[in-house]
């Protein structure tokens, strides 16, 4: 049996009735994203709320988190109650695309760890499903969100499978969003990359595009990786 929850330096994310565990993908997302200058942040598919307690911990900013999933989206309020910024992150449960039909707010910044299997076989465990596939949170939904919810000068912010991004990059451009940055993700050294996390806005900005290694050997981990993450994994 899995461990139940995982311990970070500052906090501990209980994932046992989440679909989808604690993983690199959204620690990635968490400990990359520029929190620059951010006040407000939505975290949209927030799981077991993850991402918004590691932006917490980087930030002074007020976080909304929306999770469609209703175990997920209590198991992520529970996380929340117990760590340090309990104050200002709000468990929202529900579709975003609800959620932003009655929200008058707009971010600094939005974040997402989104569904991303649109022709995979899909998983038997229907919260498991939701979780991974796109059926729920497509990308144009997605983008739609992000263009209505965003402030003038907000920025979105996403990991997706590489198979993935530039149909996203696409779409996003016919939205207006723009890339600032970009980082491509590979296993090992040797790898081909596995991920891309990216961050968009629509004020134009010169793109920034990194190659990130996590490990240099089966279970050692690169210095670039342990850079990024050593305010949060218990062991650096």
């Amino acid at each position: 049996m899995s461990n139940p929850y995982f311990r970070f330096k500052q906090f501990t994310v209980f994932h046992d009735r989440c679909a989808m565990k604690v993983g690199t993908d959204g620690t990635l997302l968490g400990a990359w994203t520029d929190i620059t200058g951010v006040q407000s942040i939505l975290d949209i598919g927030t799981g077991t709320g993850l991402v918004a307690l590691m932006l917490a911990q980087r930030s002074q900013a007020h976080i909304d988190a929306v999770e469609i999933d209703a175990e997920a989206g209590i198991q992520a309020r529970e996380n929340v109650a117990k760590s340090p910024w309990r104050d200002r992150i709000q468990v929202y449960q529900g579709s975003v695309q609800d959620y932003a039909t009655t929200c008058s707010k707009r971010y600094d910044l939005i974040v997402s760890n989104p569904p991303f299997f649109d022709n995979a076989s899909k998983a038997l465990q229907k919260a498991r499903t939701v979780a991974r596939h796109s059926d729920s949170l497509r990308q144009l939904d997605l983008l739609q969100v992000a263009e209505q919810l965003l402030s003038e000068k907000g920025r979105l912010a996403v990991i997706y499978p590489t198979e993935s991004v530039q149909i996203f990059q696409e779409k996003a451009e016919s939205f207006g969003f723009s890339c600032h940055r970009k980082l491509s993700v590979k296993p090992t050294l040797a790898s081909p990359t596995k991920r891309i996390v990216l961050e968009l806005g629509k004020h134009p900005l010169s793109s920034h595009e990194n190659v990130l290694a996590i490990e240099a050997t089966r279970r050692v981990y690169t210095p670039e990786f342990i850079s990024l993450i050593k305010d949060f994994y218990l062991k650096y």
